[in-house]
């Protein structure tokens, strides 16, 4: 009986040891990485913070509190700030008057104002891009790329752009390209990072205050994240990254990696923008890697984007955290 089970026992086995040399040998799936990294790249609304008290309870926030951020002599309930609308105006001296689009909400609803999302001085935050000093003609490009179809991602974006009326873009886009975008990120190299999890779409510290090794990533949140949940644009932020990463990536901004061209063949020197090409310098390093993971993945597929669809097809997740470390740390 032995016998002549004994050549299919061989070939079982034989058959196990192919299986197990292909997987060993087999490659990682196209973009493995830059799917991980979409954990910290991509935000959440919540993520739970295993350091918190399971049976802790917050306090429910009363309609009628009054709500003051640091060096604003503004105030807010908390109802006023649930409605945004108009969007609160921590600082209405640190811009022109805006237009009303950028301030107040459509009827029904849509399109929101553009502040919901970028601030009223147009300088984003750690979710939603700086949109001051974009070059007009970029804003007007991506809203039309949006309308189209040929950037999917956000979803929100995709409902405004087909909203919102061409006067309205006209007006809200001469507003944006025409404030000076000011930084308010430091970035910083670091071999270890705070535990993180997701509150309204920002990376929180944990409240145990463990740290873990930075790894392949950005780790980009608010200085005062309760200012910032309540849209005070003042509020400095911080990027952890990678040590070393600043300068990898000003060699792959001035000289190119591999078969991707310098980055500043197109943005300029220092990152800074040429004409109609937007300026990267000193801009939210996480939002710079999101967009590029986008290009990667072809969700943004108008006209103009194709020659960042094929640069980004020759970076790795390391040169983009390199290349993106080096822009946030640059000077407009």
């Amino acid at each position: 009986m032995f016998k002549s089970t004994l050549p299919i026992l061989l070939a079982t086995l034989a058959a196990g040891l192919s299986t197990f040399a292909f997987a060993q040998s087999a490659p990682k799936p196209p973009d493995a990485e830059i799917r991980t990294a979409m954990a910290w790249v991509f935000p959440e609304a919540h993520s739970p913070d295993p350091s918190a008290p399971r049976l802790a309870r917050k306090p429910k926030p009363q309609p009628n509190e009054v709500v003051h951020v640091p060096g604003s002599t503004q105030s807010y309930t908390r109802a006023q700030l649930d409605a945004d609308d108009p969007f609160p105006d921590w600082f209405p001296h640190d811009h022109p008057p805006a237009p009303r689009i950028v301030m107040v909400h459509g009827k029904p609803g849509f399109p929101l104002p553009c502040a919901d999302c970028h601030m009223p001085n147009g300088q984003g935050d750690i979710t939603s891009p700086a949109l001051a000093g974009l070059p007009k003609a970029y804003i007007i490009e991506q809203i039309t790329a949006f309308r189209q179809g040929a950037r999917s991602t956000p979803l929100v974006m995709t409902r405004e752009a087909q909203a919102i009326n061409d006067a309205d873009l006209n007006l809200a886009s001469n507003y944006f390209s025409n404030l000076a975008y000011e930084p308010r990120t430091r970035v910083i190299e670091t071999t270890t990072v705070p535990k993180t999890h997701w509150v309204d779409f920002v990376l929180v510290p944990n409240r145990n205050g463990a740290r873990e090794p930075i790894g392949e990533r950005i780790i980009e949140t608010s200085t005062d994240i309760a200012s910032h949940i309540v849209g005070d644009y003042r509020v400095e932020n911080v990027a952890w990254v990678p040590p070393g990463s600043i300068a990898r990536g000003a060699v792959v901004a001035s000289k190119g990696i591999g078969k991707a061209l310098p980055c500043e063949s197109c943005h300029g020197p220092a990152l800074r923008g040429v004409g109609d090409i937007p300026p990267l310098a000193g801009r939210s390093p996480t939002y710079i890697v999101r967009e590029l993971i986008r290009f990667r993945l072809g969700q943004r597929t108008n006209p103009g984007a194709a020659p960042m669809r094929f640069e980004v097809s020759h970076l790795t997740l390391e040169d983009m955290i390199d290349v993106t470390a080096y822009a946030a740390s640059r000077k407009p």
